[in-house]
């Protein structure tokens, strides 16, 4: 008897929660509409989609041991600035890893602030720290390959893995402002 009275009485509490939802529905389209949107929006930044700061850290190390390897852009690089610095700086590389950590972390809207060693005239001063090394647009494009395989390599989701190559991309003219600028 327990049994029944209390299946009637979370049935009738669900045909009254029914009946209200409905009610609201009708009235407040708008709000209903605005409420299922948020519950399919990603409320996450992409920081927070790419597991924090230890997984950004984690891809970027990757990215960043393979960028030296890689045969255009590292340490057999045709390009005498890249390849002198993937030969003759790599005690810098921890640092340049953590810089790029932190550049990552900005970029994605995580809590982290990156700030140029040498400002220049853009608010992330990147021009600055790659004009010496004369980056041409397509070095550049090679490390956006680089860093596309590496992202594939953690399995990182399409949606993501896009928005990280755009935000890397939109830095195409400061990072190769040194090659344009070689005479």
């Amino acid at each position: 008897m327990t049994t029944a009275v209390s299946t009637f009485f979370t049935r009738r509490c669900v045909v009254a929660g029914l009946t209200v939802a409905a009610a609201s529905t009708a009235v407040l389209p708008a709000d209903m509409a605005r409420a299922q949107t948020k519950q399919t929006t990603p409320d996450k930044s992409l920081y927070e989609r790419l597991g924090g700061v230890f997984a950004i850290a984690a891809v970027v190390d990757y990215f960043s041991d393979a960028v030296v390897k890689n045969p255009i852009v590292g340490k057999k690089s045709k390009n005498p600035q890249l390849r002198k610095w993937h030969t003759n700086n790599l005690e810098r590389l921890p640092g340049l890893k953590f810089m790029r950590t932190l550049w990552v972390c900005d970029v994605a809207g995580g809590p982290y602030k990156f700030v140029a060693t040498r400002p220049g005239a853009t608010p992330l001063g990147l021009e600055e720290a790659h004009r010496d090394l004369r980056i041409s647009p397509a070095e550049f494009d090679e490390v956006a390959a680089e860093l596309g395989r590496t992202l594939d390599h953690f399995k990182v989701p399409e949606v993501e893995k896009s928005e990280v190559l755009e935000a890397f991309a939109a830095h195409k003219d400061e990072v190769t402002a040194g090659f344009a600028k070689k005479g």
